[in-house]
């Protein structure tokens, strides 16, 4: 790079000083959750169903999900990722090579990162290019590797170029986008994918001559509401009438709710919750991503920023969902269950990361991906963005023609889903029964 700056590869995370990598990945981060401020867990039918229990919090103006503040992001910590390499579970033997980038300045100073990583396949990533890969292919190309830039398993937005604050940002920025463009050509990569980032860094790598895509998540937005029933008043009467039946019949078998959260959280929640884990990916993905270890490591390195929703029946946990809390936003990542009952899983999922956001004044609920379901449920449409270089020029073509009609489709079904979003109209006078 002209003038101080040099960009180098590290194998792994761990060759990452941590505070350095945070520096550049969560600049401007609060403080976090602390002990003093957790709130009690909220158990039983009553809790479950009316929202008793928790501390209504002051109103707190909704943020659009792609123009969020610098506020901490739990996945791009060196935490998180440094718990996903340690484990086993992000390696070249899973076909996630860690190939992270860093610019220093003269004095070994930190003043940009991205999290990359070379691929041998296209799981666990949430953006689907298995078709571009069969293209490829069958035309005699190789399209592994690829270089991805994301958090492994992870459909969250957030920041990928992940460069300090100070007068060389600019220089940084362009130092980490000229690092990937010089790494994909030495490893001989087909192609290099950003994925689940910010609006603000989609234009920048769409300027640097990235492919766009997009697709949709759906979240929940937090409009300043001091409790659940402040969001079910916001509602359509059949909607509310539906939650409030839901969150009664998914709880009627006995079932009580608990947040456990911070040092609370104990190995034997660990074993219980990757029980439902195994259970559910193994049903529903073949294979699932994670290993027991993991689970461990992450909740030793930032149990202040976990959520563990726990439902219990008859003396044992029979589901469980992990959620991870930012600055911003509760991010709800993976859930299971040993016993099925009706709507438990809307409950565990969906209503109790509602409330906890509402609890703790953030602003948005971030539900995972796909899930059509979760509109009717208070959740609504929210546009995600990802970038992609493809150095064979036929490839490039062919995927460029496709991503305008895919991306000319997603956005008549954002106009069709936002007509169907479970709110009250201005004009409506409704009057609950229940």
């Amino acid at each position: 790079m002209a003038g101080d700056l040099t960009v180098r590869v590290a194998g792994s995370i761990a060759a990452i000083n941590r505070e350095r990598w945070n520096a550049c990945a969560n600049p401007t981060a609060g403080a976090g959750p602390s002990r003093d401020s957790e709130l009690a867990p909220v158990s039983g039918s009553r809790a479950a169903c009316d929202g008793h229990g928790v501390t209504p919090a002051s109103p707190r103006p909704a943020l659009h999900a792609n123009e969020q503040g610098e506020g901490y992001n739990p996945f791009i910590s060196h935490e998180f990722l440094s718990s996903l390499e340690a484990s086993g579970a992000v390696s070249a033997r899973t076909g996630w090579a860690p190939a992270h980038l860093v610019v220093e300045n003269a004095a070994g100073e930190v003043l940009g990162c991205v999290a990359a990583y070379l691929k041998s396949h296209s799981m666990g990533e949430y953006v689907f290019d298995h078709s571009w890969a069969d293209a490829f292919m069958r035309a005699g190309g190789q399209y592994y590797p690829k270089l991805q830039v994301s958090v492994p398993f992870t459909p969250v937005t957030g920041r990928r170029l992940l460069v300090a604050p100070g007068p060389r940002t600019e220089a940084a920025r362009a130092g980490l986008l000229g690092g990937l463009a010089t790494l994909r050509q030495q490893t001989e990569a087909s192609s290099i994918h950003a994925t689940f980032l910010q609006k603000s860094e989609f234009e920048v790598f769409a300027a640097a001559g990235f492919l766009r895509r997009t697709d949709q998540q759906f979240h929940f937005f937090n409009d300043g509401y001091g409790s659940f029933d402040d969001f079910l008043t916001a509602l359509a009467s059949r909607k509310r009438k539906m939650i409030r039946r839901e969150r009664r019949e998914a709880v009627a078998a006995g079932i009580t709710v608990e947040w456990v959260t911070g040092r609370d959280i104990t190995e034997r929640h660990w074993d219980a919750f990757f029980a439902f884990y195994m259970d559910t990916g193994s049903r529903k993905w073949g294979r699932p991503y994670l290993n027991r270890k993991f689970f461990s490591l992450v909740g030793a390195a930032m149990p202040e920023r976990i959520l563990l929703v726990m439902a219990r029946r008859a003396g044992r946990t029979i589901a469980g969902a992990l959620n991870f809390i930012g600055d911003d936003a509760l991010y709800g990542r993976n859930w299971g269950a040993i016993e099925h009952h009706p709507f438990l899983h809307f409950e565990v999922c969906y209503y109790q990361a509602i409330e906890f956001a509402i609890a703790r004044k953030l602003a948005r609920v971030e539900a995972g991906a796909q899930g059509e379901h979760k509109l009717a449920r208070g959740y609504r449409p929210a546009m995600t963005y990802s970038a992609h270089a493809i150095a064979d020029p036929r490839l490039r073509r062919a995927i460029a023609d496709y991503l305008v009609r895919e991306r000319l489709h997603v956005e008549e079904t954002q106009e069709i889903l936002a007509d169907h979003i479970p709110f009250r109209r201005d004009a409506e006078q409704e009057v609950d029964t229940m």
